[in-house]
């Protein structure tokens, strides 16, 4: 696996069946769906957020949405990671860290800051996080059960 081929690129419409199947897994349309036409639409024609799709193989292995972190409390410069996923017959094998380290190693996103929202449900996702370095920064509360992390 070290000498795979990976791609980094935005998502495009052509992914989306594969990306599509993998919601039947219980677990991921729990934490992220659910996924469908309208979600597609709105990730092709939106101009201020950004999906990237990492491929290996030419088989889409796992896809990170990003936005421009607005909250009033966030540094200029901030960005929001609205989803990670990675096809649920690859978990814990290293996707979610190659999609990760790709994306941060372009050029253009190593100024910005970053920050990621966790539902309290999601200690998997939670550990992800802070396994790339993310501290948190706000726990989970009663009106907003939420971890805030910044990276």
């Amino acid at each position: 696996m070290p000498n795979e081929r990976l791609t980094l690129r935005p998502f495009q419409a052509q992914d989306f069946p594969a990306y599509r199947a993998w919601y039947a897994d219980d677990r991921l349309n729990r934490h992220l769906g659910p996924m469908d036409d309208d979600w597609l639409d709105h990730v092709l024609s939106d101009v201020r957020g950004e999906q990237w799709a990492l491929l290996s193989g030419g088989e889409l292995r796992a896809v990170i949405g990003l936005v421009p972190d607005d909250r009033p409390e966030a540094p200029a410069g901030s960005w929001l990671v609205t989803d990670l996923a990675v096809a649920p017959s690859l978990r814990r094998q290293g996707w979610g860290r190659r999609a990760w380290q790709s994306l941060t190693a372009l050029p253009r996103m190593q100024a910005r800051r970053w920050h990621a929202i966790v539902a309290s449900d999601n200690p998997q996702a939670l550990a992800f996080f802070q396994a790339m370095g993310f501290r948190i920064t706000r726990q989970p509360q009663a009106e907003d059960p939420f971890w805030l992390l910044a990276g």
